[in-house]
């Protein structure tokens, strides 16, 4: 059941969310922001073979897994995506998010375009792929660089890697360019709620229509 708590509030299918962009283009400053002001959207928790780091919850940040733990679930194919990187593993588990869908809950996704692709896939029907542009190349260096805590060097493979991550804009269903945070996030926002809003999510609409139609 969804977690509209408004008398007139239909039933509706939960949808996945996945914001994309390249590092410094301000997607997890977007996310944090929608889950601070949304409470009807939760971040889906992937499972990592990473090990833990001080001050992070397992199953809140992340579901903390071995190795061997993680193949069997590739092997079993209970992932929506998964991939490695830098050594360790990291997937998103089906049957939460699909339990959670059906309950009328939305998932807020932040992966790269190649997950997205893997999700979108698997599960086309419920999910919504937003891509957030920097205003320019300029400004995207200018915001790593300002971080102070990566070395010329790394700010350069930031670069080259956030040139090939834009190369795959046209996969997305809605581009935002991100030169005003409040005004980025207002924008993501409405395609959120236009999303929520469509007819082939709304489970309810059809007794709700023929409610009408016998007054």
């Amino acid at each position: 059941m969804t977690s509209d708590t408004r008398p007139n509030a239909l039933l509706r299918r939960g949808l996945m969310l996945i914001l994309s962009s390249p590092s410094g283009a301000g997607k997890t400053t977007i996310s944090q922001m929608i889950l601070d002001r949304d409470a009807e959207i939760n971040l889906s928790v992937s499972a990592t073979t990473r090990p833990i780091r001080p001050g992070e919850i397992d199953g809140v940040h992340y579901h903390f897994i071995d190795q061997a733990a993680f193949d069997q679930m590739v092997e079993a194919e209970e992932f929506y995506e998964w991939a490695t990187v830098f050594g360790h593993s990291y997937g998103t588990p089906k049957s939460q998010i699909r339990a959670g869908l059906k309950e009328g809950r939305d998932f807020l996704f932040d992966i790269d375009w190649q997950g997205t692709q893997q999700l979108y896939q698997k599960d086309q029907q419920d999910v919504v792929r937003v891509f957030i542009l920097p205003p320019s190349i300029e400004e995207l260096r200018r915001r790593l660089t300002g971080r102070g805590t990566d070395s010329a060097q790394v700010v350069q493979a930031r670069m080259d890697r956030a040139r090939a991550e834009i190369s795959h804009w046209d996969g997305y269903d809605y581009v935002v360019v991100n030169d005003d945070v409040e005004a980025c996030y207002t924008q993501v926002c409405e395609v959120l709620h236009a999303e929520r809003m469509k007819r082939a999510r709304q489970t309810g609409l059809i007794e709700f229509v023929r409610g009408l139609m016998r007054d």
